[in-house]
């Protein structure tokens, strides 16, 4: 009340601040004092998150918060976001040629399309290497992500082999028209596996757009954010990436569920379709469970 009344005999009488607070009897300390910032708990956890995942904007911060189970508006979020300068700095792309786009079709079931394609950096003295990338459209988990200073067709093979041990075979594979995509190891792995293979016009990356807005994200979060010493460096940080990727990361297009979760909702959805019990031949088996369900 008496830091209220000297504001208001500052405002009324046109006093300087010392005399106002000598007169009410109030310390001039308490009347400068600034207001304390709201909701001190969440903007120390969105610093946090900002500062361990630099690229991440106002949404996907807030699916992150919702995970620590601090849920509220939007309009309120965005507010303590652009309040704490945590916006972040747009990076300006190339020029892309216009033309005419034809949207691809959407694969409905883990395994029924895979993305491929190919990512560069550098370690140590400017050395390159390379990043074979290999995609899952359905749930948009990867796969794959295998560094090395030289990657030739035949080693394409020999990872897509060890991935269908893992996953299952896919009933089709789309990449670019790259030398180590169209070599005839590449080709005699699709003849034998009878997986299709489908190439995209050359000069339209948009065709392969899965694929080309994950290495989109890798290299904003990752490549563009680390230093490699090694190969080896390399590759212990592309694991921990990946795991983060499809574990953790939330995804906007998977109403920000993670590529994981994306794979088990689809697995368990199949899992219980009509057609995914068990059938038998025994007829009076079939009787029986006839008149369990009438």
């Amino acid at each position: 009340m008496r830091r209220a009344a000297a504001r208001k005999a500052m405002r009324d009488h046109d006093i300087s601040q010392r005399r106002a607070c000598r007169l009410v009897g109030v310390d001039p300390k308490t009347v400068r004092r600034d207001k304390l910032p709201d909701n001190p708990e969440v903007r120390k956890e969105m610093k946090a998150i900002a500062n361990k995942r630099r690229r991440f904007g106002c949404r996907r911060i807030g699916v992150m918060l919702e995970r620590e189970g601090m849920i509220m508006n939007h309009k309120k979020l965005y507010r303590l976001y652009t309040e704490e300068k945590l916006g972040v700095r747009r990076r300006r792309g190339r020029k892309r040629a216009r033309g005419s786009r034809t949207p691809m079709p959407v694969a409905l079931r883990p395994g029924q399309r895979w993305s491929l394609d190919f990512l560069s950096d550098t370690f140590g003295t400017s050395r390159k290497f390379r990043i074979l990338a290999v995609n899952d459209d359905c749930c948009r988990e990867n796969l794959c992500l295998m560094a090395d200073t030289s990657i030739s067709g035949a080693r394409v093979a020999r990872e897509l082999d060890a991935l269908v041990r893992i996953y299952g075979k896919p009933a089709s594979i789309v990449s670019d028209n790259g030398t180590e995509f169209t070599s005839r190891a590449i080709l005699k792995w699709a003849n034998e596996n009878d997986v299709e293979w489908h190439y995209i016009d050359p000069g339209k990356p948009q065709q392969n757009a899965f694929i080309e807005s994950f290495n989109g994200s890798l290299r904003d979060e990752l490549l563009n954010e680390e230093w490699f010493d090694s190969l080896d460096d390399a590759r212990r940080k592309l694991a921990l990436w990946r795991y983060d990727y499809n574990h953790v990361r939330p995804h906007s297009s998977l109403e920000n569920q993670t590529p994981a979760e994306a794979r088990r909702a689809h697995e368990q959805f199949e899992g219980s379709a009509h057609d995914a019990l068990a059938q038998t031949d025994d007829e009076e088996y079939e009787k029986q469970t006839r008149k369990l369900s009438l």
